[in-house]
């Protein structure tokens, strides 16, 4: 078996590839990445001795060189990790947003068609759901809800799970998507909540909070979102989407306190900012459909999944430093 892993050298892709040739032996990945800012070959290190691994440096929105790949490499699977992800980013720059996400999808997909596979999947966002109040606890995303979009970023990736559909009922490719809500754990580029926490705090900076920090997030440990992804790219029913869910809620100004508390740092480093334009009050997923017709639930618990992603960082300063210091940037390697 020869999955296709693209956006492999980021966070969740990375976890990934790791997840996949630990468990399966006899299995090749093959990983596409464009090293952006957010990718990081130090993820990869690892792995880039192993026998089942191969790394190509490209950008999924160049059809010749994605194209180049499937010819030489012959995929069995296709895996959609590659995206621009950070909302405050889509809201400075959009043009990136829509290339990388929708365009770079559809190359993917044109790719699958000519040379073909056993499966595409798509790796989405519970973002393209929109936002639920805080005063209704009881309300959760599901499969049903409709798409609602409240950034560049999440309309984006909306767009691509929409031709990802098309496509499969248009030309038959078999597809699924899954929508996971906010992922942490190992290996996440420190722009993000959890690991910008950590280092501010490791480096006595003001730790920057939107709003009131009362914002709700549902966190999913990195391990858990790579295991239903092996599920769904292996049982899930093709054409559908799976949502994939940590119930984990947590608001962001309880997360920042809790690494704060357990670097001992004080929380007089906590600065309220302005509040992130469009910002989504609420999420929270109900993952019902994958429990039930593919036997996943999460089994991280937030006060377990957040210890261990601290001391991941403890552990790993040097990466954390090359990232800050921009030396991961130097480890870019020549295409194959």
């Amino acid at each position: 078996m020869k999955i296709l892993v693209t956006g492999g050298a980021g966070f969740i892709g990375g976890n990934f590839v790791h997840y996949m040739l630990n468990k399966y032996s006899g299995y090749k990945i093959i990983c596409v990445d464009c090293l952006t800012y957010a990718g990081n070959m130090e993820t990869l290190e690892p792995v880039m001795k192993n026998p089942n691994f191969r790394f190509w440096k490209a950008d999924i929105t160049d059809r010749e060189a994605i194209f180049k790949i499937f010819e030489e490499e012959h995929p069995d699977m296709v895996v959609n990790f590659a995206a621009e992800s950070h909302v405050d980013r889509s809201i400075e720059n959009p043009d990136v947003f829509l290339k990388t996400n929708i365009l770079g999808t559809q190359v993917m997909m044109d790719a699958c068609r000519k040379y073909g596979i056993t499966r595409y999947h798509q790796v989405s966002t519970d973002e393209v759901y929109g936002d639920l109040p805080l005063d209704r606890p009881d309300c959760f995303f599901t499969e049903e809800t409709p798409v609602h979009t409240s950034s560049p970023y999440s309309a984006s990736k909306a767009s691509a799970d929409l031709l990802v559909q098309s496509y499969h009922r248009t030309f038959g490719l078999p597809v699924t998507i899954s929508r996971c809500s906010n992922n942490y754990g190992p290996y996440q580029f420190p722009e993000k909540l959890i690991p910008l926490m950590i280092v501010n705090a490791l480096n006595d900076k003001p730790l920057p909070v939107y709003g009131a920090g009362v914002n709700v997030r549902d966190w999913l440990y990195v391990d858990d979102h790579c295991r239903a992804i092996d599920i769904i790219i292996h049982k899930g029913t093709i054409g559908e989407v799976y949502n994939i869910g940590g119930h984990n809620e947590m608001k962001n100004i309880d997360i920042v306190k809790i690494i704060l508390n357990e670097i001992g740092k004080s929380e007089s480093l906590i600065t309220f900012v302005a509040d992130r334009k469009g910002h989504d009050m609420r999420y929270a997923i109900d993952p019902t459909k994958i429990h039930n017709e593919l036997g996943w639930l999460p089994e991280t618990k937030f006060a377990d999944g957040i210890k261990k992603t601290i001391k991941w960082y403890l552990d790993n300063q040097s990466w954390l430093e090359n990232i800050l210091t921009g030396k991961y940037r130097e480890l870019i390697p020549n295409p194959f």
